[in-house]
């Protein structure tokens, strides 16, 4: 098929690309020149595992090119999946300011019959609005679906190729036979392709973040309670996830979620609940209970080194908001990192990918802030490590090499992922998350 992809963000480009790896020919087009000109040289603004090599592929095979003239690219196209921002306001809604857009553009550029898809996430009855506002500059027929998309950062290639499902939403069975053809490569192993009315697709995505985040943040709940009677919380996450009702995913205790989707869905679903007199009260406590555990750490370091933290030099490992991403956006070492700083103590730290993007997250504090070339670098002269986010390299460190860099060995293990009897044994204090002191 013929693809226009609007929104060469995060999803957006990872969509373009994996529908162009499929045979389809794609245009991706976003309104910012400079980018689309490195786009079309296979330069790859994002950090996701696998998409430079489909990039690239796809563009030398002509499969996928990259144009800022969307009339023009509406014109040539089938299907036309709109993927920009949503972001929050400050009341927690979802600003559909670049949707609405995109969408009378569309309606002007329309030449003929269309299907336009909402790949970003919206809010519930965003179809309605959608495709009112592209009636309102057309007399050409066109389909409006809803096709949420639920990628995970780091393995987005993987969950776009082989997904668990895709849920499509539309009352057109024109349109659900048309995406669902689109989609028939990606599900040949049986997974469904859902066609559902819109509004029902529209809550699924908003649902499906905050069902993971509220295990996240009731395991966090449970980790406290653990710390609290001297119980082991991986060994009750252990006995809760062998359950076949409940499973293992998404029972790791830690330092809280960040990240794109999650903390700014929920934001979005609350604020849908109270426009229409509901009262969601455990999606409301989820994101409570995260803002909370995102400074889970602190009153343990500061009952080590005292509130006053000047003279106290502390490194982090890990900065993105979670292993194979570059993305910083809520991730729970901003919060650890600045009320840290805030009391005046010296963090050295590293991340494999996201350095750059943290610089321009922290510059408030550069000052406390030294960006070290590796771990063993960030642990030079510190006495106090904090492990935020568990990169595969900062799992089995060389902890002789480690202890013999450290002014003071003590571990601050936010993500569990250490044996304390066996860092206790090399001489480490440690500190984790509902485990034993």
């Amino acid at each position: 098929m013929k693809i226009c992809v609007v929104g060469t963000g995060y999803v957006g480009l990872v969509v373009a690309s994996c529908f162009a790896e499929n045979g389809n020919s794609v245009i991706g087009v976003d309104i910012d020149e400079e980018k689309i000109d490195r786009l079309s040289k296979g330069e790859n603004p994002i950090y996701e595992p696998g998409l430079d090599e489909l990039l690239k592929r796809n563009l030398a095979e002509k499969r996928l090119t990259f144009s800022v003239n969307l009339p023009e690219a509406v014109s040539v196209s089938e299907v036309i999946f709109i993927a920009v921002g949503t972001p929050a306001s400050e009341d927690g809604a979802a600003d559909m300011s670049y949707v609405l857009s995109v969408a009378e553009s569309i309606g002007r550029a329309m030449d003929g019959y269309k299907v336009v898809v909402l790949k970003s996430t919206v809010p519930v009855g965003t179809h309605k609005r959608v495709r009112e506002t592209i009636a309102a500059f057309t007399t050409q027929r066109f389909g409006v679906a809803s096709n949420p998309e639920f990628l995970k950062e780091g393995a987005a290639i993987e969950d776009f190729m082989r997904p668990d499902r895709v849920v499509v939403g539309t009352d057109d069975a024109e349109v659900g036979q048309l995406m669902t053809e689109l989609y028939s490569p990606l599900v040949r192993t049986g997974n469904p392709v859902l066609v559902m009315d819109p509004t029902s697709a529209e809550i699924s995505k908003y649902a499906s973040n905050a069902m993971l985040a509220s295990r996240i943040s009731f395991m966090n709940e449970i980790a406290r309670l653990c710390e609290s009677v001297d119980a082991n919380v991986s060994e009750v996450r252990k006995a809760i996830g062998a359950d076949s009702r409940i499973g293992h995913a998404f029972l790791f205790p830690g330092v809280g979620y960040g990240g794109s989707c999650f903390p700014k869905d929920i934001r979005a679903l609350l604020h849908t609940a109270e426009e229409n007199g509901v009262d969601l009260a455990i999606v409301r406590a989820t994101e409570n209970v995260n803002e909370t555990q995102k400074r889970f750490l602190l009153p343990k370091i500061l009952g080590l080194f005292g509130e006053e933290l000047k003279s106290v030099t502390i490194a982090v490992w890990g900065l993105a908001f979670k292993p194979r991403t570059d993305d910083m956006r809520e991730a729970p070492s901003i919060v650890l990192i600045e009320e840290l700083a805030k009391r005046g103590a010296h963090l050295r730290v590293f991340d494999p990918e996201a350095m750059k993007a943290a610089k321009k997250v922290l510059f408030k504090w550069e000052k406390n802030i030294t960006y070290c070339s590796n771990g063993y670098d960030a642990g030079e002269g510190a006495e106090g490590l904090i492990l935020v986010t568990e990169w595969n390299e900062f799992r089995e460190p060389d902890f002789d090499r480690l202890r013999g860099v450290m002014k003071r060995p003590v571990v601050f293990d936010g993500r569990n992922i250490y044996n304390p009897d066996v860092l206790k044994k090399l001489g480490f204090t440690y500190f984790g998350v509902g485990r034993r002191a």
